[in-house]
């Protein structure tokens, strides 16, 4: 069996990483011509980092990330709301980490290399179109030079982001992304750590202005790299590209009277460089990802708004359970059909799920009776509403504890075929 896996991002080189642990012989094509650490942070949930230390690859997220301690929420005065301990002081197994995306692409690019060859990779080819045949999936791929060329493979799976080419052709009549009218700004800035250097803040609401805040890498000779988005709710060009280069000047002015004491935004926010700018979206559920030997994984299949910061993970989760298919099920086309049924109605629920913005009504709810602050958070918010916001996380990154610490794995192992 050989798969052809569409995009080189987290999604695809998972997939690839899965594929070659499981026995099932794999090659990934993209159409960046070279592929490098791009982006900003990233957080990986206790069910994703479970299965990547499945894969080897425990030790160098330890080494690049952070483990993350606890989220905790504030009003824009500093004013401490809500707080939760995450990964092992939450009683998971595995932690949960914050990293640079760049790195961890990188480091599930150079495993890749190792692991199923140089040549396993290959960059400056875009897909443009496959079509099934009595034996496999006939691949028409633009190379670096303009031209094209056929690829033959037994499968094919789109783990090509938001704007998936392979999604395309299995639902030419979607449309573009949906908008929620939202804007995002992200950065990154190095500097002394906040709060014991493991604890990812939110702050504010998306009725006025929202901002995350969270290290992505070891505290070093006293500094790390901090991770910050900021959200604000207003109308604009809902066009998604992930290397817009935003301004300071449209971001700043947001936050320029925000007083939270242990981190000066406008400081971090001038020392970031650059800023990207792009709006949060999403796709609408599918009702089907793919058909008989072609599939979908990661955003391709299930792009979804980052309020459980839960994206990444899921395709995670998505590479080690295509793989498990392939390598016991009695053939192709079953073992694609028995990973959506798997996969697919779990992840639309996370997608609509985060669609409600998670915990922002009670946060809204904080700015709206408690505009100038509060003394203790009893005085706006009862028991019930901050359980909510508990409750609101829960429900948008989907894995209890006691069933994640207690599943059999999914790594399976066989000759490769």
């Amino acid at each position: 069996m050989s798969v052809l896996v569409v995009g080189a991002g987290i999604a695809g080189l998972t997939t690839a990483l899965s594929l070659h642990a499981a026995g099932v012989e794999c090659r990934i094509v993209d159409r960046a011509r070279e592929l490098s650490a791009l982006g900003v942070g990233i957080n990986l949930q206790p069910h994703a980092v479970r299965e990547l230390t499945e894969l080897g690859l425990g030790d160098l997220l330890a080494e690049h990330g952070v483990p993350t301690a606890e989220v905790v929420h504030f009003d824009r005065l500093g004013n401490r709301i809500w707080s939760e301990p995450r990964g092992v002081g939450a009683g998971y197994r595995w932690p949960q980490y914050s990293i640079h995306r760049g790195t961890l692409q990188m480091l599930l690019l150079r495993a890749v290399e190792e692991r199923l060859g140089t040549d396993a990779v290959r960059t400056g080819a875009a897909f443009v179109s496959c079509a099934q045949t009595a034996t496999g999936v006939s691949v028409r791929l633009r190379t670096r030079g303009g031209g094209e060329e056929s690829v033959e493979a037994d499968a094919v799976v789109g783990a090509d982001g938001l704007h998936s080419a392979v999604r395309a052709q299995l639902h030419p009549d979607e449309g573009p992304p949906v908008g929620s009218g939202i804007r995002m700004w992200r950065g990154t800035a190095e500097r002394a750590p906040f709060l014991g250097g493991a604890t990812m803040i939110v702050a504010g609401t998306m009725a006025v202005a929202k901002f995350v805040a969270y290290p992505i890498t070891p505290v070093r000779d006293g500094r790390t790299t901090v991770n910050w988005v900021a959200e604000v709710r207003t109308p604009g060009n809902e066009d998604a590209d992930w290397t817009t280069v935003g301004r300071l000047d449209d971001v700043l002015p947001h936050y320029a009277d925000w007083r939270l004491g242990w981190l000066d935004l406008p400081e971090l926010l001038r020392a970031s460089d650059p800023i990207l700018e792009y709006p949060m979206v999403d796709r609408d559920p599918l009702p089907h990802w793919g058909n008989g030997r072609i599939t979908l994984a990661g955003d391709a299949a299930h792009p979804m708004y980052p309020i459980g910061s839960n994206g990444g993970s899921q395709a995670i989760l998505d590479a080690r359970v295509l793989a498990r298919h392939l390598a016991t099920a009695p053939d192709t086309a079953t073992a694609l059909a028995r990973y959506e049924t798997e996969r697919r109605e779990p992840t639309n629920r996370i997608l609509l799920a985060n669609r409600t913005l998670g915990p922002d009504r009670i946060l809204r709810l904080v700015a709206e009776r408690a505009p100038a602050g509060f003394e203790h958070v009893s005085e706006v918010l009862s028991e019930d509403e901050l359980a909510e916001i508990g409750a609101s996380y829960r429900h948008t990154t989907s894995m209890d504890v006691q069933v994640l610490n207690s599943r059999p794995s999914w790594s399976v192992s066989r000759t490769p075929r």
